[in-house]
């Protein structure tokens, strides 16, 4: 495969994340003034951007087995919900202590800590009131597994407890959470359920969406691994958000655990399992398999 085979991936998702962005902008509207000062905390972090891979995970999974972007926008939009209320938090002062995300001043720098809390807390809930609206290219068996798949992902079992050993192993050396747990969980996890959910409204199978699950999961892994390369060789501007801050917070990282040349080369081992999880399903699955190799090779 060529080096630049996935040299069209940023156009694309700059292309999907125009996309979903419209779509959050609309489903953020405030209702009425009474709820105004929440739904502007809310906004602006959505409004920050990024790269808005995990909704792109799920438009084209659902894509590639057919189904159409109005039956699996809502799950894009609701991921990308629950994932910048993840970022708001974990920017808290009492969790990463960080003043710059994406690029801008952080939420509770901007709107103080209690209104980020409850901007986070209000994007949480809202992802669910968007995934259970009545969808008719939806059949209720399909958007409870969706329903039930983030909500797993993000919750005690998920997300959440990948936050918690990543502060448990950041406070105490001997706590026996390893890096590969802590990622899994903390990032893997959504990425793994992006993929899963796409699956779903695609009308995957049982063997199909396996098949899904593994390249979501390893992908999941790949990125965050990726992450913790960056974090020791992009500047603050590349990664718009505080280089090095990982290494200064004596975070566990595969750079920190294993060095930088371990670390690429197990980034690049689960990039390898991605790829062959994605290969029964041909040419179909070449935007997937491209955006693997992207978010592998990335330089930000």
């Amino acid at each position: 495969m060529a080096a630049d085979s996935h040299s069209h991936v940023p156009a694309l998702l700059e292309t999907i994340g125009a996309e979903v962005s419209s779509h959050l902008e609309r489903l953020l509207e405030p209702p009425s003034a009474d709820v105004a000062p929440i739904y502007e905390a809310m906004r602006y972090s959505i409004a920050a951007g990024g790269k808005r891979f995990r909704p792109a995970l799920v438009l084209l999974t659902a894509r590639m087995l057919g189904a159409d972007d109005a039956a699996a926008m809502p799950a894009a939009c609701a991921i990308e919900m629950i994932h910048t209320y993840s970022l708001i938090h974990d920017d808290l002062p009492a969790m990463d202590n960080d003043d710059l995300r994406r690029g801008r001043p952080t939420s509770h720098k901007v709107f103080g800590e209690a209104m980020a809390i409850l901007a986070g807390d209000a994007l949480l809930t809202e992802a669910f009131v968007v995934l259970s609206r009545p969808n008719a290219r939806l059949s209720a068996d399909q958007q409870i597994r969706v329903v039930h798949e983030l909500a797993s992902a993000a919750g005690a079992c998920g997300m959440a407890s990948g936050q918690v050993a990543d502060l448990q192993a950041e406070r105490d050396p001997s706590c026996p959470f390893g890096v590969e747990t802590i990622h899994r969980l903390k990032t893997g996890r959504m990425i793994e359920a992006a993929v899963t959910m796409g699956a779903v409204l695609g009308g995957a199978g049982a063997e199909d969406l396996g098949r899904l699950r593994d390249y979501g999961r390893s992908v999941g892994l790949a990125f965050q691994i990726a992450d913790d390369i960056l974090d020791t060789q992009a500047t603050t501007d590349q990664m718009g958000k505080t280089a090095g801050k990982d290494a200064a917070q004596g975070k566990r990282t595969y750079v920190s655990q294993f060095g930088l040349a371990e670390a690429k080369r197990r980034a690049a081992d689960e990039l390898a399992l991605a790829l062959a999880a994605l290969r029964p399903f041909g040419d179909r699955s070449h935007s997937l398999a491209d955006l693997a190799r992207f978010c592998v090779e990335r330089r930000a």
